[in-house]
């Protein structure tokens, strides 16, 4: 029995044995790790892991080149931060200054006047007249610059209460801006045939004082104030002061004598006394007043207002020219026609120190224009320009130019490019023609 019991238990009852079958049963398969898959894209991490986990960094020129790039962003960014910040404090300030500007626009009112101020009484009040009405006295409002306030200056005025609310910065009238010749003339002293001694006088009269004004003091003399040009029409008096304001270099007015002629009362005088002032403010200058004779002619007993507004202008074109005030670098020349109808005191010496007259051209005069007219063109070879040159005729120098232009049309007309002499006979006749108005001589005998 006692050899029998443990032959006769069986194996799987043995409490060992139930032990290690346990064991068998709870042990897992577990697979071997992959290996590692090179050349393969590996599958993105994630998790906290991932998350924490730093990128390789290696020092190479891509790296660089970003960081340059956010520091440039940086840059902007902190120019920005300070141009918001800026706007944020300026901003108050703007809102200010226009609140103020809106009060001053409501006491200045709208529409304003315009007028002259005629007298500074105090700090505070002044004397102003108005082109249309009497004088007033006003009130100075406290915004306007009083330290730019003068005796005869431009003011806006309040339109009911007529108070002196700003000052009118420009004061040049617009017809004198206008006479300012800004683009230099292309005309020089080689387009003008002849006139030698003309051109001698006139340098000596205008050029000379402007540029080199020491010669005059050191021979004890006063320099010309002013020349007059007169002479047949077409003559180059014109042509001349276009060479002059060719070839100097400072300020050139134009104006013509009809424009100084105004519609109301005193506004002549008052045009001649602007441009004399701005030639000053803008000395060195010359003043080119064509067709003197429709201001400048003798005086009479005039029965008209206009005629004597015209001889009002005339006076103070007098005063300008030698007043109490010293002209300075400001010299005038004058043009005319017909001398011997301008008035004996506008051609003094003093006020017109040198009279240039320009004579019809003579022999030498007329072959050096039609010289200069005939250069640009295309002749033929039978022209002979010696039998215009010496022809009885008396030409003018515009009278020649219009017989070039006429041959050159008449070449144009039979689509010929080169000029003949028969075109230059015709135009000839034909520019003669026209000039004694058509008339044939001899039919009214």
């Amino acid at each position: 029995m006692g050899q029998g019991t443990p032959g006769g238990l069986n194996r799987q009852g043995m409490p060992g044995d139930r032990k290690q079958d346990g064991d068998k049963k709870e042990k897992k398969f577990e697979p071997a790790a992959p290996p590692a898959r090179v050349g393969r894209k590996q599958r993105k991490q994630k998790g906290p892991e991932a998350a924490a986990r730093l990128p390789t960094v290696t020092p190479l020129t891509k790296c660089k080149l970003r960081l340059l790039k956010l520091e440039r962003i940086k840059d902007y960014l902190l120019m920005e931060e300070e141009f918001v910040a800026n706007q944020e404090r300026l901003k108050p300030q703007e809102e200010k200054t226009e609140e103020d500007r809106s009060k001053v626009d409501d006491l200045r009112g709208s529409p304003m006047s315009v007028g002259n101020l005629e007298e500074l009484i105090d700090e505070n009040h002044a004397i102003v007249s108005s082109s249309v009405g009497p004088e007033y006295y006003v009130g100075i409002l406290s915004f306007v610059d009083k330290d730019q306030l003068e005796p005869g200056c431009a003011i806006l005025m309040h339109n009911k209460v007529l108070s002196v609310v700003g000052l009118l910065q420009d004061e040049v009238d617009p017809m004198v801006s206008v006479m300012k010749v800004e683009k230099a003339p292309l005309e020089s002293y080689a387009d003008i045939g002849g006139l030698d001694a003309q051109i001698q006088e006139i340098k000596e009269a205008v050029e000379l004082p402007l540029t080199h004004p020491e010669l005059y003091e050191d021979i004890g003399i006063k320099p010309p104030k002013g020349v007059i040009l007169y002479g047949e029409p077409g003559t180059g008096k014109t042509l001349l002061a276009k060479a002059v304001a060719n070839s100097t270099s400072a300020t050139f007015l134009r104006v013509v004598g009809s424009e100084l002629i105004q519609k109301y009362l005193g506004d002549g005088p008052k045009l001649v006394r602007e441009l004399f002032r701005v030639a000053d403010d803008l000395s060195p200058s010359i003043v080119f007043i064509d067709e003197i004779d429709a201001i400048g002619t003798k005086r009479y007993d005039a029965h008209s207002g206009g005629e004597r507004e015209i001889q009002r202008t005339m006076l103070e074109l007098l005063n300008q020219l030698d007043g109490f005030d010293s002209r300075g670098d400001v010299k005038v020349i004058l043009a005319t026609n017909k001398i011997e109808s301008l008035d004996p005191a506008l051609l003094r010496p003093g006020r017109i120190d040198r009279k240039i007259e320009f004579p019809l051209p003579d022999i030498k005069t007329r072959r050096r224009i039609f010289q200069i007219h005939t250069s640009r063109m295309t002749l033929a070879n039978d022209v002979n320009l010696e039998e215009f040159v010496m022809t009885k005729d008396e030409f003018s120098g515009a009278d020649i130019k219009a017989i070039c232009t006429e041959a050159g049309l008449l070449a144009l007309r039979e689509r010929r490019m080169k000029v003949t002499h028969t075109d230059i006979k015709k135009a000839k006749e034909k520019v003669m023609f026209k000039k004694k108005e058509g008339v044939p001589e001899g039919l009214y005998m």
